[in-house]
């Protein structure tokens, strides 16, 4: 599926990807409508579609994204959350064995996430991933997310790379999409980000289930 002699570079999303999108889905699902019906004294059911119809209203934005955003909307502390089930924060299977594969193989490992610094911080504390990474991002630091052309535009510029020598992987393909129509020639797309979800079927890409599918010998 991958011609590792013809890549040098490796982007790398974190949720979905790198770790399992379960403590995501979990905690806006689950945890903070819980958490925000006690607050304000109503049900988990009126909670849970208060803050669904604005999730949707904002997603694929960077404030879909924002910790501090989120915060001042509801009111609540999202960050101090976050760390009441960050026991959930998990690294996916074969990701450590993958990233060391390809440190063996002298590539360049860069993790891009539309994830807000402050939850990005929560997740390499418990993980610890960026021990095998060159280079962490956030899309905050730019400004934009990672489905805008101008958040690429960026990113080459902080850190060079030639697009027909990268490989991008990543669980959403509008966000896929988005590095296609950069020019990014090797695009990789996840089945199964959430381990407690169903398998997706993903047609627009090519898709693993897990990184020993494309470990390089």
């Amino acid at each position: 599926m991958i011609d590792w002699k013809n890549i040098d570079t490796v982007l790398l999303d974190m949720d979905g990807t790198l770790l399992d999108l379960h403590f995501d889905n979990y905690f806006w699902l689950t945890h903070l409508p819980r958490r925000y019906a006690e607050h304000y004294g109503i049900t988990e059911a009126e909670a849970l579609e208060k803050l669904s119809a604005h999730i949707k209203a904002h997603e694929g934005t960077l404030n879909w994204y924002c910790l501090e955003y989120w915060s001042e909307f509801l009111g609540m502390d999202v960050l101090s959350l976050k760390q009441e089930i960050q026991h959930k924060i998990q690294i996916r299977p074969f990701v450590v064995e993958f990233l060391q594969a390809l440190q063996r193989q002298d590539k360049r490992l860069v993790l891009i996430t539309n994830a807000h610094p402050q939850s990005l911080g929560l997740k390499l504390e418990v993980t610890e991933i960026d021990r095998w990474l060159h280079m962490v991002i956030s899309s905050h630091e730019f400004q934009q997310p990672k489905e805008a052309q101008a958040f690429w535009q960026q990113l080459r510029q902080r850190e060079p790379f030639d697009p027909q020598r990268t490989l991008f992987i990543d669980d959403t393909v509008r966000i896929l999409d988005s590095a296609r129509e950069f020019g990014i020639r090797h695009l990789l797309c996840l089945h199964q980000p959430d381990s407690q979800r169903e398998h997706r079927n993903i047609e627009a890409y090519p898709a693993i289930h897990h990184f020993d599918e494309v470990m390089p010998v």
